[in-house]
Parts: structure tokens; sequence; C-alpha cells
């Protein structure tokens, strides 16, 4: 069939023909995925054997189980492969899925194209639209897609059932479909629509079938890829309904970047699950559940404690039981692996908070007029308990170092850490902020005052090419500053990019001349800021976008500046003597600036 070669790095035989060239010489082309989402799902399952000892079968889930539809039902997709973009959520929530089938056709609609066809899909659903056919033939093959052709292989279907296409020749036009390949189409056509017509259908409804399907056929999806797609897709979804706390933690442990366990922690707060710092005597190499149903940091995630340190660590636990004082744990862990550094960043993270005996700032602080911190301290314990251990295993006299006993360390008091410096430390070690976030006292801006969240604008900032009704459109967003650079171009002129992250997500921007010397006072990492701003074309060239800032002030400024005044609307049966004297007494109290 083709001329072959041996690969470069084994003695496989390689064909020296294209990808794109050897199927016309008779071979078939496969293409192979390597899925990380099955290693998370089996992740999950061992999670689950650990924690209940139930073995679970991913392939035995029942296709059926009301609980994974109520979960697709309410739009909760976050860490559901395929479905966990803000737009799938959104559909979801439209469509109140039910079936199977109704997971395989969104999997093929969500993309560049076939988007617009996604409201008609949830109309015709719900009985909102009606549902037609061109034929009456055509019922059989798109029934279940509510009259739309959503897949490559309703188009192959059906066109062997009107024209009597073989198999061979639906495979060329759905090939031909697909890679818009005009001249193929061009041959097929009269054939289509001579053959049909033999049939007895109305050559008009065939001409008008034949454009629709060169329309949307080129969108038309692998109806088998898909079903692959969302029955894995199921899968995640079952056990994140019926074993949240065991699914999460597996979604934590595969997030791989700092921005997406940020984000996947948000949601475990949204399911009411509780995301713990890091525990001396809970933590494992990863996230994992406890027996509260919480999910615990794992040590892994803190850096400056290498896989030595966590490995000595959590054998020592597992053999000598819980550590019950920070002395007992220095004691029976201090060595080459677990070292000042590691200790330090333990120290730092939170993970000594369950020894009640010191807080995190004792470790650091050096006290009056001494030379050694809390830590150093404690480390020069165990360095001479041990030595007098060895030392102990070398004299007649076994017994003789105990009656001189090493004095149990006292580390100085001090003042706590603020929020802001414990938040500061944390940063620095996990990546993010564990004992709060420094937007939690802004919440109920966040909530009230119409931002957008930062996942949302990302995928309209990636979708603008779909959705061009978004340019010019206002957009509002707050956000913490996490990253400032002041730069200067080739030719000499200033400009600054920033990145600034909320509770769901990071975007970045830049700052070019004028907008540049406007405001680039608020350029400083740790500020609270709100942007407003549209999407406007760059360069004026069609797909090249840019986000145009129009303003920027302070987060905490908002209340003032933004709230002109307060509307209440009420029913008037609510209208009861009690509620005009509580309204009239608050604002005669805080009279304020807001009418």
């Amino acid at each position: 069939f083709v001329p072959v070669a041996l690969a470069k790095d084994s003695d496989m035989v390689c064909t020296q023909f294209d990808n794109a060239v050897v199927e016309s010489a008779g071979l078939l082309k496969m293409d192979f995925l390597g899925l990380k989402t099955l290693t998370l799902i089996k992740d999950a399952i061992k999670i689950i054997k650990e924690r209940h000892d139930i073995q679970l079968d991913a392939d035995a889930f029942p296709i059926d189980d009301a609980k994974t539809y109520e979960l697709f039902q309410r739009g909760e997709t976050v860490g559901i492969f395929q479905y966990e973009s803000p737009g799938m959520q959104k559909y979801m929530r439209e469509l109140k899925p039910t079936v199977f089938a109704d997971l395989i056709a969104m999997n093929a609609l969500y993309r560049p194209g076939p988007l617009a066809y996604i409201p008609s899909f949830i109309k015709r659903k719900h009985g909102t639209e009606p549902i037609s056919y061109d034929l009456e033939d055509m019922k059989e093959y798109l029934e279940e897609t509510y009259g739309i052709t959503v897949y490559q292989e309703q188009v192959m279907l059906l066109s062997q059932k009107i024209a009597g296409f073989t198999k061979g020749e639906a495979d060329v036009l759905r090939k031909a479909m697909g890679k818009k390949q005009k001249d193929v189409l061009d041959k097929m056509k009269p054939k289509f629509v001579e053959q049909a017509a033999s049939k007895g259908h109305d050559a008009k409804k065939l001409e008008k079938i034949w454009t629709d399907w060169e329309a949307f056929a080129q969108y038309a999806f692998n109806k088998s890829h898909s079903t692959c797609y969302a029955y894995v897709a199921y899968q995640t979804a079952y056990l994140k309904a019926h074993y949240p706390g065991e699914y999460m933690s597996a979604v934590l442990n595969h997030a791989g970047s700092i921005d997406k366990i940020t984000f996947f922690m948000e949601e475990c707060k949204r399911m009411g699950i509780k995301v713990l710092g890091p525990n001396i005597n809970e933590s494992l190499q990863g996230f994992s559940v406890n027996k509260n149903g919480e999910i615990r940091f794992g040590l892994g995630g803190l850096k400056g404690v290498g896989e030595a340190a966590i490995e000595a660590i959590i054998i020592e636990r597992n053999k000598g039981g819980h550590f019950e004082t920070m002395i007992d744990f220095i004691k029976r862990v201090l060595s080459r692996a677990v070292n000042k550094k590691s200790l330090e960043s333990l120290a730092y993270s939170g993970t000594f908070d369950c020894f009640p005996e010191y807080h995190r700032a004792q470790y650091f602080n050096t006290g009056d007029g001494d030379r050694t911190n809390g830590m150093e301290k404690l480390i020069a314990y165990a360095q001479a308990i041990q030595s007098m251990t060895t030392g102990s295993t070398n004299t007649l006299f076994g017994d003789l170092p105990s009656a001189m006993q090493v004095p149990t360390p006292k580390l100085a008091l001090c003042e706590e850490w603020t929020l802001t410096e414990k938040l500061d430390h944390e940063k620095d070690i996990t990546g993010m902020f564990m004992s709060g976030h420094p937007l939690d006292h802004f919440n109920f801006e966040l909530k009230h005052y119409a931002f957008t969240p930062i996942n949302e604008y990302n995928e309209v900032k990636d979708n603008l090419i779909s959705f061009p009704n978004n340019l010019g459109k206002n957009f509002k967003l707050a956000g913490l500053v996490t990253e400032v650079q002041h730069r200067v171009t080739k030719t000499g002129k200033n400009f600054g990019s920033f990145a600034i992250e909320d509770f769901t997500g990071k975007t970045d921007f830049i700052l070019w001349s004028e907008d540049y010397v406007k405001f680039q006072n608020y350029l400083e990492v740790g500020q609270k800021v709100c942007i407003n701003g549209s999407f406007r074309n760059r360069f004026n060239q069609p797909n090249v976008f840019e986000f145009k800032l129009q303003n920027m002030s302070l987060l905490e400024t908002v209340k003032q500046m933004q709230t002109r005044t307060v509307e209440l609307s009420l029913h008037p049966a609510n209208l009861r003597p009690d509620m005009i004297d509580f309204f009239e007494k608050n604002i005669k109290a805080n009279p304020g600036r807001t009418s």
C-alpha cells in the first residue's frame, strides 16, 4: 500500500506517507487518546476503597442514576470532564438533561460553530419549539436529537436511507463534508438528488436538505467519540454525586497548577466540603479525606519540604502513632531529611497549628537579647537528645546520661501574626491562601455590585470569535492584584502588565501609554481593585481582540462611589407597622449620603 521505513528509535515499521495521505492509499488511520481523567477516576475509586472499604467498578455504574442527572441539571459540573466551563454549566441548567443521549448531544454541540444550535436544541427538548423533519423518513435517525442533525453518523445513515448510498459512499460524503472538499461534494450532489428522487422524494426538499448539510455537516461531530467522552463525564459526575469528598480529593491531586487547585478548592467550599490546611497528624503526600469527610491539604504541596522528609514523617507517624506535642514530633523525626528548611516551611504553612502550646510566630521569634529563634532552639534540643542517645550505647554505664537530662527549651512569648502576615507566608509556601482570603472582607461587594466572576470573563475572552456580540459590552471585574510588571518597549515607552484573581480564577491585563500613566498607582501586589472595560478589535484586525480599560478603582471605595440610591420593592401584604418603624428608626439613626 505505502512505502515503509524503520522508526528512528525502534524496529517498528513506519509509513513514509503523511497521515493525510495514508487513507487514500488504502490504510486505516486511528487516533489513540490518552486521558488523565481515567487516572483521576481510578484514584477516586482507590480513595473510596481506603475510606469505606467499597470496591467500585466505573464501568458498572448504572446509566440512569437520578442523583447524577440532578447534578448535571443543577449545572454543578466543575471538575466534570468536558462539562465544566461556565457556558456549559449554564446550558446544562437550561436543558436539564434526563437521558444519556442528551449528554452525548451536548458534548458534540458545545464547540465553535454548532454552539449556535444549542438554544434551539434546548427549546425543542422542552417542547417550546416545534420539532419538524424535512422528510418523514428522517425521523428515525433525527428523533433523539430533536430533529437537529448533530452527528456525522446521522448524515451517513440518512444518505443511505434517503438516496440509497452504499456504506462506502456515505463515508466519503461524511469526510467531504467535514473537511469541506467542495469538488467531491459537487460530484456527489447530482447522484444524491437523482437517487433520492427515484425513491419518490420531493426534489425541492432534497435541494434544501443538501444545502443544510453543506452548511452544518462541517460542524457535525463523530457520535462514537462524543459517546465515549460523555460516558467518561458521566462516570466522573456519578462519583461527584455519590462520593463528593473522595472525588474532589482526586480532582485536587490531579489539578496541576496552583490556579486550578485554588479554583477547585472554591468549588469544595460551594459544595459545603471543608478544605483544611496541612496538619502534621493528618496530612498525607497529596490531598486526602479525613474521618469527618473534610479534605486535608497534602504535605507534597509545600515548597521546601522534600519527598524524603514527607516519607520520613509519614513512616514515623504510622510506626509510633500521632505526634503528641511539638517536642515529641521534633525528637522523633529530626534527621538529614527533615531539616531546618523543611521544618520552617511546615511551620509557615500552619502544619503545626494542631500543637496548641506554640503559635506560628513563636517558631521565628528570637526573644529579648537572644540570638536563636524558637525553631533553632527546638532543633538544638532534638540534636542534643539524639547525640546523648547514641552516646549512651557506647558507654559501660548505659544509664549514665539520663542523669544529665537535656532541659526542654522554652520558646519566647510574642504577639501572634496578623491574618495578613499568616496569609502572606501561606501563599509563599503553598502557593495559595489557606486560613482565609484577602477578598473575604469584600464578599458583600462581590455579591451585590454586578461583578462578572473571572472564570466567566475568561470564557468570554476565549470565545469572542464565536460570540462577537460580546464586543463593546461593558464588563466589571473585581480581584486581588497578584502579579505586576513595569516595563519599557524597544522604543523607550513605558507600559505595564498585571494579573488579578478572585475566588473563581485569574486573568491578565496589559496597560499601554496613557492608560499606564493613568492607572499605574493601582499596580501593586496585594491591592484589591475593581476594573471597568470592554473588548474591542485590536489594530482593526477582525480576529485580534484586546480589553480596553475604562476605569480602575480600589474595591473598598465601591460602596461609597457606586451606591447612589437604594430602592426597595415589596408586596403590600408585607407592609406592616413594625416594618415601617424599623425603616424609619434605622434611616434616621444612619443617614449616610445615599438616598
